[in-house]
């Protein structure tokens, strides 16, 4: 049987066993070189994904990161990171992953050869035709994930997926594949280094930039952020300072005004609003700044 490139032995690495530590990791980071290169190979396909994506979700739609082992651990972390980045709710973007929350910190491998659950537990979830759904696989060839695809395809969901091995069983079942083909491992088959570090870096991309596209991100500065802790209210004044040429100490006392919410702070800061003024318009924007500013501004 012909092994995926994933599973395949890298001849540049045969020798890491006997490397002095320094020479050991000069080859892994050589290896890890090749992905940035991979993964701009694929960046046609990755905005296109980045736009039905946005498309389904400005509709209220959600999307779905399904995956097993480290391709469903980098799926769950990336859809965990974004409420508190861009200030969106947990449902949004959700991560599932073969075994569940246990697989999180306990390995489940053989939970990743049944093909049917995957599709129960996008079925338990309420996924509708509205929704989108990312299957990452590092070999393309993991039953619970292609199962989650083909049943979400076929109920009309936007499909698409990760994978570093090209015409994969993935490939052929969703709408837009997403191929990033990084070679073999510098240790045989351990798809958790350049195959999960290529998965990462798509995912970054994808969330960042559907955020981006939804509004919740001004300039290149994540203005929706939730501020739960010392550094991130630190950072909340800068970006008061800057987007509103405020110094420090009127940053902070407009922050305070606005509840320690950054979001609000911005609008109240934009157009002179009161803190429940400012709060019912991003209600009605769906939190999104710039659309809650021009319709504080239309009624003034």
């Amino acid at each position: 049987m012909s092994l995926p490139i994933t599973e395949q032995e890298n001849l540049n690495t045969v020798n890491i066993d006997k490397l002095p530590t320094l020479e050991a990791i000069r080859l892994i980071n050589d290896e890890d070189k090749k992905v940035a290169t991979a993964i701009e190979k694929a960046l046609p396909q990755i905005a296109s994904a980045i736009d039905k994506i946005s498309e389904r979700l400005k509709k209220s739609g959600k999307l779905f990161y399904v995956g097993t082992g480290t391709s469903g651990r980098l799926g769950v972390l990336d859809a965990s990171e974004i409420p508190p980045t861009f200030g969106v709710s947990p449902n949004l973007i959700q991560g599932v992953i073969a075994g569940g929350f246990k697989a999180l910190y306990k390995a489940t491998e053989a939970s990743e050869d049944n093909k049917d659950a995957g599709k129960k537990d996008l079925i338990a979830l309420g996924i509708t035709n509205n929704d989108a759904v990312i299957g990452i696989a590092a070999s393309g060839r993991t039953p619970y994930t292609i199962g989650a695809v083909e049943y979400a395809r076929s109920i009309d969901c936007f499909t698409a997926c990760i994978t570093c091995v090209s015409d994969s069983e993935i490939t052929k079942v969703v709408d837009t594949p997403i191929i990033a083909v990084v070679g073999a491992e510098a240790i045989t088959g351990s798809t958790r280094m350049k195959a999960g570090t290529a998965q990462k870096m798509i995912l970054n991309m994808i969330s960042t930039t559907v955020m981006i596209k939804l509004g919740y991100v001004k300039g290149n500065r994540m203005t929706n952020l939730k501020p739960k802790n010392k550094k991130l209210v630190e950072r909340s004044i800068r970006i008061l300072m800057n987007e509103l040429n405020l110094n420090n100490e009127s940053a902070k006392t407009l922050f305070h005004s606005a509840k320690n919410n950054l979001k609000i702070a911005l609008v109240m800061g934009q157009t002179n609003a009161s803190l429940d003024e400012a709060s019912d318009a991003l209600l009605e924007a769906n939190d999104v700044i710039e659309t809650a500013i021009s319709k504080i501004k239309a009624t003034t």
